[in-house]
């Protein structure tokens, strides 16, 4: 099934986001069977004020036999802040990393982007097929790394996380993004469903441990609570960006 986002947000925004938001897509429905994934009705498409600037937020989400939810989110505020974020959230019965990415960018400038595929077993260690193809892909030599935060313990060690320094290293990064993304959709076809209950338990508690670290970025929660208020922007946090299976 195909389902694309409104044109009329991705093409305001800087180049390299609204070309990412297109090539999550096109890998998604090149490998996966998609079907729609409802959000709460009031959280699909938002809009509200920061410091005196529209505030805009268009989430689409999908599902598949392997994936519980796959959310890409675009937002906007004003001419000075584009975002891109994109997570894979695998159903507990997948044995399958979070693949997670997220472009910022102001004033047509991008100042971080990041992605990895994010273990989730208890020793932190990507599966054995995962780690042999990423570990094949050329490995990009960025001018602007930068520091993962904190939180960031839950990144593998091939989380790429750069400032980019020019339209070509913009172009690499897509690239990067796109390799992750197609061996992730491959693993998962190839994935039979766990049946141990102590396995699937194993998975639930590393999906616990990547949403609650994702849920510690501050930055996000402030844009949010000035935006919207402390109320909303917890229930933003915890149903749209980072839920947790039941």
């Amino acid at each position: 099934m195909s389902q694309t986002l409104q044109p009329s947000l991705r093409e305001q925004q800087h180049p390299l986001i609204h070309q990412l938001a297109d090539r999550i897509e096109a890998v998604w429905q090149r490998h996966l069977d998609l079907s729609p994934y409802a959000l709460p009705e009031d959280l699909g498409y938002v809009e509200g004020r920061l410091e005196g600037e529209r505030l805009v937020i268009e989430n689409r989400c999908y599902q598949t036999p392997q994936f519980r939810k796959m959310h890409l989110e675009l937002a906007r505020v004003g001419n000075s802040l584009d975002i891109l974020h994109c997570v894979m959230f695998p159903r507990p019965e997948y044995a399958l990393p979070m693949f997670g990415t997220d472009l910022v960018g102001g004033r047509g400038q991008i100042s971080a982007a990041i992605a990895d595929l994010s273990p989730v077993s208890a020793d932190s260690s990507l599966p054995p097929g995962y780690q042999s193809a990423l570990a094949a892909l050329p490995t990009p030599n960025f001018a602007q790394p930068r520091e993962l935060p904190e939180w960031g313990s839950i990144f593998s060690e091939f989380c790429t996380f750069i400032r980019p320094a020019s339209d070509e290293e913009g172009a690499v990064f897509l690239d990067r993004i796109e390799a992750f993304l197609d061996i992730h959709c491959q693993q998962a076809i190839a994935q039979s469903p766990v049946t141990d209950p102590e396995a699937r338990a194993e998975i639930l508690a590393g999906q616990r441990r990547y949403c609650t670290q994702q849920q510690q970025n501050d930055k996000t929660r402030r844009v949010l609570e000035k935006a919207f208020g402390d109320a909303w922007a917890e229930r933003y946090m915890t149903t749209v960006l980072f839920d947790l299976a039941d």
